[in-house]
This record gives structure tokens, sequence and C-alpha cells, in this order.
């Protein structure tokens, strides 16, 4: 991958590959991030960083139903699956320095239309954050209900973790997935 020549200080923006989706034929609700930080880019895990409140979150929503711990990152995708939830970003490539959404450029949009034929029971998109959001209007081309979800991202400290919790446990209430 090519490193490009950039006009700021700090690190070099590059080309970056996203993950691929974690979705299955039971997924009826898709949790959309922009793309993964560097952490998760490094481990090839979505939602890899310590602090993001991602895993907690839903750990939170679901307490009778424990979570596998962060080693078992496959168990934690099947955990998923199993409740009818499948992660992605609607960016499938782009070029960034850092892990910030601002930094994002040259953004190529995932395929969504070839997930819809993996999905056939897909029928929501839960945007987690702003960034992913602003592809709401393409989903809802696709046939999807869509809803912002407050960041769990670190970046998003504007919301303490309770109030994020409330906001995602009335989303995934309102569509049957609690």
């Amino acid at each position: 991958m090519a490193t490009m020549l950039s006009d700021h200080s700090g690190p070099e923006p590059r080309r970056w590959q996203g993950l691929e989706p974690v979705a299955d034929g039971r997924t009826q609700a898709l949790l959309l991030g922009s793309f993964p930080g560097l952490r998760s880019l490094q481990l090839q895990q979505y939602y890899a960083h310590p602090q993001n409140q991602f895993w907690p979150l839903l750990q939170a929503l679901w307490l009778q139903h424990p979570q596998p711990p962060r080693e078992d990152y496959a168990g934690r995708c099947e955990w998923l699956l199993a409740r009818g939830l499948g992660l992605w970003d609607v960016y499938a490539s782009c070029e960034r320095a850092g892990s910030l959404d601002s930094a994002i450029r040259a953004a190529e949009v995932n395929d969504f239309a070839g997930l819809r034929r993996l999905c056939p029971q897909l029928k929501l998109a839960l945007h987690n954050g702003g960034e992913s959001y602003k592809h709401a209007r393409q989903l809802q081309g696709q046939g999807l209900e869509v809803v912002k979800l407050p960041s769990s991202s670190p970046a998003h400290a504007s919301w303490s973790f309770d109030q994020k919790l409330q906001s995602w446990r009335e989303a995934l209430s309102a569509h049957g997935l609690l």
C-alpha cells in the first residue's frame, strides 16, 4: 500500500482495507460503524480498542446471556449472530491517518446489495454514530429501516455510558431485538 504525502504534521494517511461483515442468514439488524480504528485493523476484530464501549453496551443489554471474553472474538461474533445482529462498516476502504472519522478521505462504500442477498431477514440498519448515519438514505434505498445510535467510540465523550445504553436499549427494544 502506498503512503501518500501530507501537508500536516502527524501520521501520514494511508489506504486501509476494512473488515469482512459479521453476518449470516440469521441477521435481522446490522450494527454499522464508519470504519475500523487502527487497533481493530491490527487485530482484525470489530471494536477491539478497550476504551470503545460497543461490547460493554451490548453486554449490558443482554445481562442474562453472558458475553464471551475479549480473547474469544469468534465466540463474541457468534453471540451477536445468535441474537440476530450483524456487524459491518459503511466504508470498505479509505485513506486515513489515525483512527478518527474526521480523518477519513477517499472512502469506498461497502456493497450493501450483496449483503442483503446473504442476509434475507435483514430489515434494520443501526448506525453507530454520525459518520455511519451519513449513508442512511442509501440503506433506506435497499429497503432497510435505519436508526441512528450515539457512537460507542471513546471520541464521543459528550454522552455518558448510561445515556448511550438507554438510547441503544430503546432502539433494540423497539425492533424486537431485546
